[in-house]
């Protein structure tokens, strides 16, 4: 049975530097077959991560540098480590280095034009939209949904509440940041960029920020999918797109199953074009690429509280 990992607060750190090892100063350690091996089993058995088509290269690649900042000599001692560790501050730090974080801003765009155009009308008489970004990485999801319900509703900053969530801490800080490059910004169209992200001043090549508004729509917490969700929150919305390609079989339906059923009726699930629904049982619809629908129909919702913005807490939202 997986340990728990206890809830994380998380603090805003500066953006990695590139690691170049100093002279004099030994290469990170190699690992061997078997150190793979047990981290492939603690990828598999708390995350669900199926690390086996990854080259060991790659786990070398993403694990060295943080072995040896550590102190440990070597991989198997990294190892003993985090299967001795009690706390779960390890394991978390495994995970924000295995898990691959790619995303950027409006990916799949003809996602969110579906989100405006097709799933916004059934909601638009709701006092409160709940919608979930599983799976957020550095944060570019949940803005983009984020804006692309403030171009259609004037009042979304009030109305909508966006439940972000990642495995990672470490890509759950730069997201709470808000705060990105000129190249993270470039998928962003002009007229959007200039409504909603706070542009650097003149001449600068300083970031780029989120406004306020699109920001305070945005709650981030740390969630392992794979744990049992503490959360009675239904949502009309969930994003789930490019996470489930990672996980072996029964992570994979563990993961439908908690989706589906936190999918309200007539709900929407946005999954990644790459990500695979194919022997799994589920009762959702195919009404787009990559967007299935459950049977029934959006109903208006009761308003409730809306939790504060911020990244303390528990790790799932009230």
């Amino acid at each position: 049975m997986p340990r728990p990992i206890p809830p994380i607060t998380l603090s805003v750190d500066s953006q990695p530097q590139p690691f170049h090892v100093p002279l004099g100063i030994p290469a990170p350690p190699v690992p061997g077959s078997r150190d793979i091996e047990r981290i492939c089993r603690l990828a598999h058995s708390h995350f669900g991560l199926d690390l086996l088509h990854c080259r060991d290269e790659l786990v070398a690649a993403r694990l060295g540098r943080m072995v040896t900042e550590l102190g440990f000599s070597s991989f198997r001692q990294y190892c003993d480590h985090l299967e001795a560790d009690r706390t779960g501050a390890a394991l978390v730090g495994l995970a924000d280095r295995i898990t691959t974080n790619h995303t950027s801003f409006f990916r799949e765009p003809e996602h969110f034009q579906f989100l405006r155009t097709a799933v916004l009308p059934a909601l638009r008489r709701r006092p409160r939209i709940e919608i979930w970004s599983a799976g957020c990485s550095s944060g570019e999801e949940p803005y983009s949904i984020a804006i692309s319900l403030l171009e259609e509703l004037p009042d979304a900053a009030q109305r909508v509440r966006i439940r972000a969530t990642d495995l990672s801490v470490r890509m759950l800080a730069r997201a709470a940041e808000a705060s990105y490059s000129q190249d993270r910004i470039r998928p962003v169209p002009a007229s959007l960029a200039t409504r909603w992200f706070l542009l650097p001043s003149a001449g600068s090549m300083g970031p780029w920020r989120i406004a306020p508004e699109v920001r305070a729509m945005v709650d981030f917490r740390r969630v392992n999918l794979l744990d049992p969700s503490p959360c009675p929150c239904s949502f009309a919305v969930i994003f789930c797109r490019n996470v489930m390609l990672y996980l072996h079989d029964a992570a994979h339906r563990t993961l439908l199953e908690r989706l589906c059923s936190q999918l309200e009726d007539g709900g929407y699930l946005f999954i990644g074009h790459a990500d695979s629904m194919r022997g799994v049982g589920h009762n959702l619809e195919l009404v787009f690429p990559a967007v299935y629908r459950k049977p029934g129909r959006l109903r208006p919702k009761r308003n409730s509280q809306v939790a504060p913005s911020s990244v303390e807490g528990p790790p799932c939202w009230p």
